[in-house]
């Protein structure tokens, strides 16, 4: 009686491994279809299509960084600064070693004539290029910041 228990249990067990891993893969596949469909529409400077795009990977995968960071990048395009604003920040509060969205991030302040914030957080990008070795791009970031301040000074 234990045994056919114990074969009934497995062959559950089975099932349901297998449904989930069909699942998993379907929303993969759905998921890498809409991204591509996003990075071609973007390419083509369809820029509403590949937020609708972009917004369709959130969807089902909110927790995928690169997105968000295309996604915001897509929104600077169609001059929708607070929005690429707001996804750039939420890349920084989920990955805060991610400098790509403090580059962007900034950018993006820069476009809205707003440089010190701009100059605080290209400080923080320079200061992860410096944590993460990479003292070459620390390097770019502060000339960078010196031509901002210089910019800012002669305005």
């Amino acid at each position: 009686m234990l045994e056919q228990y114990t074969s009934i249990f497995a062959t559950v067990a089975v099932i349901f491994s297998i449904f989930f891993l069909g699942y998993f893969a379907w929303k993969t596949l759905i998921t890498a279809n809409y991204f591509q469909k996003g990075i071609n529409l973007y390419q083509q400077k369809d820029y509403q299509g590949a937020e609708a795009a972009f917004r369709q990977v959130i969807a089902i995968n909110s927790t995928n960084d690169a997105v968000h960071l295309l996604l915001g990048d897509t929104l600077m395009q169609q001059d929708k600064i607070e929005e690429a604003i707001s996804e750039f920040q939420e890349v920084i509060r989920r990955a805060p070693k991610k400098i790509d969205a403090y580059l962007r991030l900034a950018q993006a302040l820069m476009q809205q004539q707003k440089p010190q914030e701009a100059i605080t957080i290209l400080q923080q990008a320079s200061d992860l290029f410096q944590k993460q070795r990479q003292p070459e791009k620390a390097a770019q970031i502060q000339r960078l910041l010196q031509q901002i301040s210089s910019a800012s000074k002669d305005s």
